[in-house]
């Protein structure tokens, strides 16, 4: 495998990684915020947070290109600004995967049976000894499919990222990019094994996931029944 092509996939692995744990935090948080919040415009507030999971992914990089440019409300804020950088490659990822964790999460949250949390509270426990200790764990099986998800998503993004991160070998160019432009200039030496590392790769998180939540309901039912 080319050295360029070495470099694509390890920072490609890099950038999902990171991405995909700035889009659990922020995911999480949000759907805690919003699993049982009732106010009006709560699904217009949604509506936003679930946009990057139906639009074009050229349509979320020019807003992120709009955001991170160097007169933008976040690349202002920046020296030297954020575009045609490894981070802009991690933002992109990262709000492509935000919906997933969001939406498992939230529905993982919606599920947790209320009395549970108010039994913990009527013991003594506050707000964040209730959501480590009880409220998470209930809910984090459905929590750590959206993570997979978004990591497997975080890995595969392509659109937004070449906007803002554009397509430098050895500096930002990611394995989607790379084997993009190598089919594009039929260098199928180097496409071919880079295809066949996510393919293999992606199989095997789809696999282990739905092994993980198979083994996880026989148990909870098995439980239930005991």
């Amino acid at each position: 495998m080319p050295e360029e092509a070495l470099f694509a996939l390890l920072l490609s692995l890099r950038v999902a990684l990171l991405a995909t744990v700035v889009a659990a935090v922020s995911g999480v948080a949000c759907a805690r915020l919003l699993a049982r919040a009732r106010f009006p415009g709560k699904e217009a507030v949604e509506a936003v947070l679930l946009l990057p999971l139906v639009l074009p992914p050229t349509v979320v990089g020019f807003g992120l290109l709009l955001l991170l440019s160097r007169n933008g409300l976040v690349g202002r804020l920046v020296p030297g600004g954020l575009l045609f950088t490894w981070p802009a490659a991690v933002i992109a990822a990262a709000v492509a995967a935000f919906p997933l964790v969001y939406q498992n999460a939230r529905a993982a949250f919606a599920q947790v049976d209320p009395d549970q949390e108010n039994a913990a509270r009527t013991l003594g426990a506050g707000e964040l000894l209730v959501f480590f200790t009880v409220t998470l764990p209930l809910a984090w099986p459905g929590i750590l499919a959206g993570i997979v998800l978004a990591f497997a998503r975080a890995l595969g993004e392509f659109g937004a990222t070449l906007m803002v991160a554009g397509n430098i070998p050895g500096k930002t160019q990611t394995v989607p990019m790379a084997i993009y432009f190598a089919v594009e200039a039929g260098d199928y030496r180097t496409a071919l094994p880079l295809v066949a590392i996510v393919l293999l790769f992606s199989f095997g998180v789809i696999f282990g996931l739905h092994r993980w939540s198979g083994r996880h309901i026989a148990r909870y039912t098995g439980q239930r029944r005991g």
